[in-house]
């Protein structure tokens, strides 16, 4: 029986974007990823006390705006545990859920991997899954910070055109540097052009837009 690639995308999604969707669709695209979970979180520890989207209008707005991907879908894994946050759990709890013969990778942006030292138990997290870091091309990403021996593990994709790894760099436990994004969006900026009154056309899915509206979200 051939392994299931599953991926895991974790982040606050407030809203999700078009440049999360461009993510998704390379990461599906070049690591053949049978199936990729969509995980908005509950409410980031990093995050501090920062006032975020419930998490309901969060999962819808990843819901419409993953609509005609069919190898995604919305992961309710971090909304129904709030009481474990961390990354390192929820990538615990997935490799519970699947069976034996799937292969996890775990999607994380080149600004959370530079900064990862500062999540509860970087080592343990990246000892348990395979990660995927995205960011745009041509951006060099930082190492030096990673554990010495994790840096034998990385495989840099970012500067090579197909952003496909070989068979082989597909076997064993691996991090994964990928330049797959071209838009810089940002959901910060969402929120204040809503706030301000500015169209957000451009930025996000447009049933996402049509939510952020009928909804009111991000007014004040």
């Amino acid at each position: 029986m051939a392994e299931r690639r599953i991926a895991a995308y974790g982040g606050t999604f407030d809203p999700i974007h078009l440049g999360h969707v461009e993510v998704v669709r390379a990461v599906v695209r070049n690591f053949d990823i049978d199936q990729l979970l969509i995980i908005p979180a509950h409410r980031p520890p990093h995050k501090g006390t920062r006032e975020i989207a419930d998490g309901y209008h969060r999962f819808a707005m990843a819901a419409l705006a993953s609509i005609d991907e069919p190898s995604v879908i919305v992961s309710t894994v971090e909304l129904e545990t709030p009481d474990r946050p961390y990354t390192y759990e929820t990538v615990e709890r997935l490799k519970g859920i699947f069976e034996q013969g799937v292969r996890l990778f775990f999607v994380m942006g080149a600004d959370s991997f530079e900064e990862i030292n500062t999540w509860r138990e970087p080592r343990r997290l990246i000892s348990s899954t395979n990660l995927i870091v995205v960011t745009r091309p041509g951006h060099k990403m930082a190492v030096s910070h990673i554990d010495e021996r994790f840096r034998g593990t990385i495989v840099d994709l970012s500067a090579r055109e197909s952003g496909r790894p070989t068979a082989e760099e597909l076997e064993g436990q691996h991090i994964y540097l990928t330049g797959c994004v071209n838009k810089e969006l940002s959901s910060t900026e969402i929120r204040q052009r809503v706030r301000d009154g500015r169209p957000i056309d451009a930025m996000v899915p447009p049933h996402v837009a049509d939510y952020i509206t009928k909804y009111r979200l991000y007014r004040q």
